[in-house]
């Protein structure tokens, strides 16, 4: 598991001391001096200038810029934050998505020398020929073309030499920054950095072990068994590591190259239906979809079979969130603003109190804009852009796995446009709508969920007896105590308090009054003038508290 390290301890060696200049430098570079200055790290800067030829760009760029230059961790934690509405703004989420891998490929000896060590033994004994020249690189590894046999074409992704070391070493400075960026510059802590920051250490977990991405291919594979018209690449298991992944080796057009579809005499308008279908069941059916659908991953074969590579970054949505998912869609097609505005609310996590009010009236809006055209005039890319957007306005979160089901979604439509410009996605998805909604109350299902009920309430009434036993024998060796709070009720006892301070207070200025009045009628001495002296004292006394009392019950509005 990739852990952090004490960052104190890491930069004590030059290696990771030059590293960490490296990093503040190109924040540095592209005109983040104002974080360096608030960080208080700017001693990292020493003999180093830098131009800023970026200063005309925006924020966003920059920040992409910079995660670019800095290489591959950084670029592989700005395409996993692309797709964490939750963690980062949308605005900025929208600049991540162009985040491209520019890293040149490992020498073909290095890579010798990885499957040596993950096999035990030479490439020239694992396999029966391998291409010393990859056909694909990226920031985590590159793929080769091999063969396990005679006319057994396969092909091998290698991971980088050495990624895990530089991706651990970035992550102990990542992580440092992080701390120090949240405890010094309050309008970054909102962001919450340190999370991020563990949230894309546990993805990049993931996708340092080929053999997660190995179980992603054979759960694909087994969702779509009976389905013709898909194909998932072959896995070797024999063949593939942590470090190595073994697959079919896929001849096919990319799914975007629509000169090649034309020449090849391939039906683009059925294409473009097996690529939706192929979407729709991932993601009302199944639930565990390929997060990850761009054109360079979706190849067509001569059989008109859609095939889907690199499964590296799936996800995975649980029926009950699927179902909530559904009814919020069918809430929105009926234009029902408060189940739409409820449904939000339970999809998405809430930043603070929603205002339901608001919320409904701009659903109701929204609702306006897009839902009274035909399907076919809307962009369900922009439309489902515009929904987000009034989301984050309200300060609600949509959780990860949905929103990367919502990305797959727009990049399928997105390709679905360029082979068929005439097509409808949201008509096309209606019956799978439908379908899906039909299954929560189909007789299997109901059967199910009875059966899962009748089994935790036999469970339940097993356990009841000697539970209820146990309860009593507690409450009469005096084991159990009951503690009740009741909210507001230490500043209830407060008032009260003051209240009966004020009545004890009134009663002795009565009293002080009807004493001061018996003893001027009764004449008891000193007499002055043929008045008493204590009478009158007396009658001083209670004007002076009773006028105390009534300033002090209007200072705390109580008159």
């Amino acid at each position: 598991m990739l852990s952090f390290k004490t960052v104190s301890n890491v930069t004590k060696r030059y290696r990771h001391l030059v590293r960490y200049q490296q990093i503040i430098g190109i924040i540095f570079k592209y005109g983040f001096e104002n974080i360096i200055d608030a960080m208080k790290i700017d001693h990292y800067l020493d003999k180093i200038v830098f131009s800023k030829p970026h200063e005309k760009l925006s924020r966003n760029q920059r920040i992409r810029m910079v995660l670019e230059e800095l290489g591959p961790t950084f670029i592989k934690m700005g395409q996993v934050l692309s797709s964490r509405p939750d963690l980062i703004p949308l605005d900025l989420i929208r600049e991540l998505a162009k985040l491209q891998d520019k890293v040149p490929s490992f020498s073909f000896e290095q890579v010798r020398q990885i499957i040596l060590s993950e096999f035990g033994k030479p490439i020239s004994e694992v396999f029966h020929s391998f291409d010393g020249s990859p056909f694909a690189s990226a920031s985590i590894g590159q793929v080769h073309r091999a063969e396990l046999s005679p006319n057994e074409p396969v092909a091998v992704k290698v991971q980088r030499p050495g990624i895990r070391k530089i991706v651990e070493v970035d992550l102990e400075i990542i992580h440092y920054l992080a701390q120090v960026m949240e405890k010094n510059l309050e309008e970054m802590a909102i962001f919450r950095p340190v999370k991020i920051v563990e949230e894309f250490a546990r993805s990049l977990e993931k996708e340092l072990d080929y053999t997660v991405e190995a179980a992603n291919m054979e759960q694909m594979a087994e969702q779509f068994a009976k389905t013709p018209s898909i194909h998932i690449p072959e896995l070797h298991r024999s063949h593939s590591t942590q470090r190595v992944l073994c697959m079919e080796f896929i001849r096919g057009i990319k799914a975007d190259d629509i000169d090649a579809i034309d020449r090849a005499g391939l039906d683009r308008k059925k294409i473009t239906r097996l690529g939706a279908d192929f979407i729709m069941r991932q993601v009302f059916e199944f639930g565990f979809f390929h997060a990850d659908p761009h054109p360079g991953n979706i190849f067509i074969l001569e059989d008109m079979r859609i095939c889907v590579i690199d499964f590296g970054m799936t996800g995975f949505v649980d029926l009950a969130t699927r179902e909530l998912f559904i009814d919020l869609l069918q809430a929105l097609a009926s234009k029902n603003s408060q189940d739409t505005a409820r449904l939000v609310c339970r999809l998405a996590e809430a930043n603070g109190q929603v205002n339901m009010a608001t919320l409904e009236k701009d659903i109701s809006q929204f609702s306006a804009v897009y839902l009274s055209r035909k399907l076919k005039e809307i962009l369900p890319s922009r439309m489902i852009q515009q929904f987000l957007e009034l989301c984050t306005r309200h300060g609600l979160k949509i959780p990860p796995d949905l929103f990367l089901m919502i990305k797959a979604f727009i990049s399928i439509e997105a390709v679905a446009r360029k082979l068929d410009p005439e097509f409808d996605m949201l008509g096309h998805a209606r019956p799978y709508v439908r379908a899906a909604a039909l299954r929560k109350y189909s007789v299997h299902r109901l059967s199910r969920e009875f059966t899962r009920l009748a089994r935790d309430i036999f469970a339940l009434l097993q356990t009841l007896p000697s539970d209820t036993s146990q309860i009593i024998t507690q409450i009469k060796q005096g084991e159990i105590k009951v503690s009740i709070k009741i909210e507001g009720m230490e500043r209830l006892m407060m008032t009260q308090d003051q209240t009966s301070n004020r009545i004890s207070f009134a009663i002795i200025i009565a009293a002080l009054i009807l004493g001061s009045a018996i003893v001027l009628n009764s004449r008891i001495p000193p007499i002055i003038f043929g008045v008493s002296i204590i009478g009158i004292a007396g009658f001083i006394a209670a004007a002076v508290l009773g006028l105390w009392l009534l300033v002090a019950i209007i200072r705390r509005g109580r008159l």
